[in-house]
Order: C-alpha cells, then sequence, then structure tokens
C-alpha cells in the first residue's frame, strides 16, 4: 500500500526516477540468487556486452555499479584524473552546479564556464580555452548533455569538434542521466571519453545503478590517475571480468534481472524508435505550453531537451504551489524548480517508458492545476494541441500491425 494513499494510479511525471514498466517489475520480483553460481556471471555477461548498444560503443568497456548518478559522477572523475589536474566544466543548471562542486571537492582545479539558466553550455569560451592551452594542461572537459533543471540539452558533437580543431588531448567526460536511452547518443562516433548514467532514468528501473562506459582512452588514462578510489576502483571490476566471475562485490540480483528485461523492451522498440517517441512527446509537450501562453525556461530551439520541460510560471504564481497542488489533489508528480528557478518553474518529465495518451493524462492535469493556482489557461487548449500533433505523428505499434 502507499505510504501516502491516494485512489488509482499516482501520475508520476517528474523527470526521474520514472514510471517502471510491469514486465520489469515482474522480472525484479523473484529472490535472493547467490551471485558466486553460475547463473549470475552468465546474466551479467549479456548485460556489460548489450548496454554497450545503449552508448553506441563497440570498443567501450562498461561498469555496472551499486549506486546512483553522483557515484557514476564520482567513478569517471577518479579512474581517470589525479589531484590537482585542471579540467573545464560548463555550469548550466542544478545538476551540473553539484558536479562541479564534486569536482572541487576531489581537489581538482576546476574551469567552470558559467552560462545564464536556462541556455547552453557556452562553446565559444570553451573553444578559448582549448586554443590557448598550447601546453595541454587542460585534462579533461566535463559536461551534462541534458541538464534536467532547464530543460537544456547540449550539443556533444559540437564540443568533440572543437577538441579535435584544436588537437586537444583533453578526456571528454559526459554525464548522460537524463539522456542516454531517450535522446541521441553517440559515444564512439563523437568520442566521448567516459558516459555515464542512471537506472532510474529513460531505462525506467528502479533507483540504485550507476552503468559508466569507458573508452580505450579512458581506459588507459585509468592506468596512470591517482586519485584515491576504493569501492569506485575499475581495476576491481575488471580483475573479476578477467575471472568470468564479473562481481568485486554482491550486486543488486533484482537489479541485475530488471536491466535485463529493460534493455529487451528498448531493443524490441528499436533505440531509434526509443528516441523519435521522446521526440514526438518532447515536441507535444512544448506546443502545450506555448497554447498555454506559457514560457520554456530554455532560451532557444536548439536546447530544447525531449526528456524534461521546464515552464515559466508568472511572477504572481509560486511554481511550488503547482507541484504541491497536482500531487495534493490530482495525484500528479510534477517537478519542483531549483535553486535559482525555485518558485519560478515546475517541470514536466516525459522520458522512460511513458506513451502519447499517458503524457495527454498529465498535460490535462497540469491545466486544471493552472486553474487552480489563479493562472487562467483555457481548459483543454495545451491538450488539443498537443493531440493534434501526436494524432499526426504517432506511428502504428509495429509488434501490433
Amino acid at each position: 500500500m502507499d505510504y501516502v494513499y491516494g485512489p488509482g494510479k499516482n501520475h508520476l511525471f517528474v523527470p526521474g526516477p520514472v514510471n517502471i514498466p510491469e514486465p520489469v517489475i515482474r522480472a525484479m520480483n523473484r529472490n535472493n540468487e547467490d551471485y558466486r553460481s553460475p547463473a549470475i556471471p552468465a546474466l551479467t555477461k549479456t548485460l556489460v556486452e548489450d548496454v554497450k548498444k545503449i552508448f553506441k560503443t563497440t570498443s567501450g568497456t562498461p561498469f555496472l555499479i551499486p549506486t546512483t548518478g553522483t557515484g557514476a559522477w564520482e567513478s569517471a572523475l577518479t579512474n581517470t584524473l589525479s589531484p590537482g589536474d585542471r579540467i573545464v566544466s560548463f555550469l548550466i543548471g542544478q545538476f551540473s552546479l553539484l558536479w562541479i562542486d564534486q569536482q572541487q571537492r576531489l581537489n581538482f582545479r576546476v574551469d567552470v564556464i558559467e552560462s545564464e539558466w536556462g541556455r547552453g553550455a557556452d562553446l565559444d569560451a570553451l573553444a578559448s580555452k582549448l586554443e590557448a592551452d598550447r601546453s595541454h594542461a587542460i585534462k579533461a572537459v566535463c559536461i551534462v548533455h541534458n541538464e534536467t533543471a532547464t530543460g537544456v540539452t547540449n550539443d556533444l558533437a559540437a564540443v568533440r569538434q572543437l577538441l579535435d580543431k584544436y588537437r586537444h588531448p583533453a578526456l571528454l567526460l559526459v554525464d548522460g542521466v537524463s539522456s542516454i536511452c531517450a535522446l541521441d547518443f553517440r559515444m564512439d562516433e563523437w568520442g566521448v571519453d567516459v558516459a555515464l548514467t542512471g537506472s532510474q532514468k529513460a531505462l525506467s528501473m528502479p533507483t540504485g545503478m550507476g552503468i559508466v562506459c569507458a573508452s580505450p582512452k579512458a581506459m588507459e588514462a585509468a592506468k596512470t590517475a591517482k586519485s584515491v578510489r576504493v569501492f569506485f576502483d575499475w581495476n576491481d571490476y575488471l580483475k573479476f571480468y578477467k575471472l568470468g566471475t564479473y562481481w568485486p562485490y554482491t550486486p543488486s540480483i533484482q537489479l541485475l534481472y530488471g536491466l535485463r528485461t529493460a534493455l529487451d523492451l528498448l531493443f524490441e522498440e528499436g533505440l531509434d524508435n526509443v528516441i523519435a517517441r521522446h521526440s514526438r512527446l518532447g515536441k507535444a509537450t512544448r506546443l502545450a505550453v506555448e497554447a498555454w501562453g506559457l514560457k520554456n525556461c530554455t532560451q532557444r530551439e536548439e536546447w530544447f531537451s525531449d526528456t524534461v520541460t521546464a515552464v515559466v510560471v508568472p511572477s504572481y504564481i509560486n511554481s511550488a504551489d503547482v507541484v504541491k497542488r497536482a500531487w495534493t489533489r490530482y495525484n500528479l508528480s510534477l517537478g519542483l524548480g531549483l535553486n535559482k528557478v525555485a518558485g519560478k518553474v515546475f517541470r514536466i518529465g516525459h522520458l522512460g517508458n511513458l506513451n502519447e495518451l499517458q503524457l495527454l493524462g498529465c498535460l490535462s492535469g497540469v491545466e486544471m492545476v493552472l486553474r487552480d493556482v489563479g493562472y487562467p489557461v483555457k481548459l483543454g487548449s495545451g491538450v488539443a494541441a498537443a493531440a493534434a500533433y501526436l494524432r499526426n505523428s504517432t506511428p502504428m505499434i509495429t509488434s501490433r500491425i
């Protein structure tokens, strides 16, 4: 039973954790097993191979770590860098801010490139730093692919082009927590050296698994990196990979079976189709926001996110009231505005195992909430705009044709 009961189903539209599909829930509904038996290494072997596909890499080395995205951040940093190393990091919202805080606390020298919240990474500033760094003192460039606090998606291909233009050897470390398995992500093609995601986002699983993938260049850097790491040490994993047992410590058996099913669902739909579905849902949400007469926190179309939309409310409304009203009256969960945009935006998450009718239900609920808090939205306006677009853009379900 829910800790705080509400009739019907909770409509979960925060940008993570997201809805868990029934097949994944059923797959995880099992007893514990001996992870040293032949079964779990055999399962893990398939997972290690198959997660490469969600990163679009053939040469990367994946690590399935019992942790959150924050732990995956630390794994990426401490396995490839040494204390005192100079890195460049973009500050564009709350989660890039938190990663920068971690970088500084791990004793790296961080050149922070800050943008107004709602804007993407300042690539001109990066170009200036790379051009000036003739001695290659910069050891890594760290960037959040999709900043969920503001609904901004960064252009990773453009970052790689700059590194190549200036022939700079810095590692490219990417937080793909709210992008991988939902947005276009090409680890090999874009020369990403470390990419990471979390199980509770587009994979549509419970929180608790951080998935990190390292390029051959990153694996080579790990051989000389002097940062202290124990729990997150890739070398411990590699020893057990070589032995064929895979686990240096006890994994969550249930999450492993959940991941197997989650990957199977993604592959059955087709990863490109999954990305296209998220594109439709993102576009439909933005059309609804426009029909409501409200603004997107994201300032340019090129930065629009297809996994989360941050909606700016009028100055006479506190966005926290929107979120509270949605939950207390309509059993609808929306994302709060965070830090600099607290009270100014609410967030609609549209990622993971989600379809068009689910989204329309959310948009209908948001309209009622907006009226409740005093915004004169025309009921049905956003739903109509989104539905008209989705009706003309949603394909047939391939498996049902």
